[in-house]
């Protein structure tokens, strides 16, 4: 799924996170109940950029106070990396008060759900809103190409966040070019 899940922006994300988050009749009909749990996977996913299987085993004291600051302390699943970035202390306080309301003790995973219930939910209510090509996937390649644009178009920091082998493979992912790249297609446009 990942390959043919497509970026989302912010708009899309926000759409998809309150449908989910407010509940809503899905198109056979049937109620779909809010589901804050879901909403609440889906917005860490797309503010710190890992994947879902991360988020998922995620348990409070994964997050780390460093001084004055919060930062993961976890081993990614499928590559088998540690990863010990800094935590926004706003995405940290939105995490806790989710644990917080409901009562998760701080070695207690945050999400006992399993990724097929992330992504049944998503894709029922993508359908509903009529959006295609969209998985678990999209929020992280979301966070790559914010990442991407909000540091000036280094593509080497995205590939450290994402913990890429490669630039390349990280070039791919988030699926704009070069900042060069970039600025010759918008200087080549002509409509006249």
């Amino acid at each position: 799924m990942n390959k043919r899940s497509r970026c989302i922006d912010e708009d899309t994300f926000k759409l998809i996170v309150s449908t989910i988050r407010t509940g809503f009749t899905d198109n056979d009909g049937v109620a779909r109940q809010p589901n804050k749990r879901i909403a609440t996977v889906l917005t860490i996913e797309y503010n710190l950029g890992i994947r879902i299987g991360d988020v998922l085993e995620l348990r409070m004291c994964n997050l780390v106070k460093d001084g004055k600051r919060y930062c993961f302390d976890i081993t990614e699943q499928k590559t088998g990396k540690h990863r010990g970035y800094t935590i926004p202390i706003d995405v940290y306080l939105f995490i806790q008060e989710y644990a917080n309301a409901h009562n998760i003790l701080p070695t207690q995973k945050l999400f006992p759900i399993s990724e097929r219930v992330v992504s049944k939910l998503l894709k029922i209510t993508c359908e509903y809103l009529g959006l295609d090509g969209i998985g678990t996937h999209s929020f992280r390649k979301a966070f790559a190409t914010n990442a991407y644009i909000n540091s000036d178009y280094n593509i080497e920091l995205v590939r450290n966040l994402l913990q890429h082998s490669s630039l390349d493979t990280t070039q791919k992912y988030i699926g704009i070019g070069t900042k060069e790249m970039e600025e010759v297609i918008l200087k080549s446009v002509c409509l006249g």
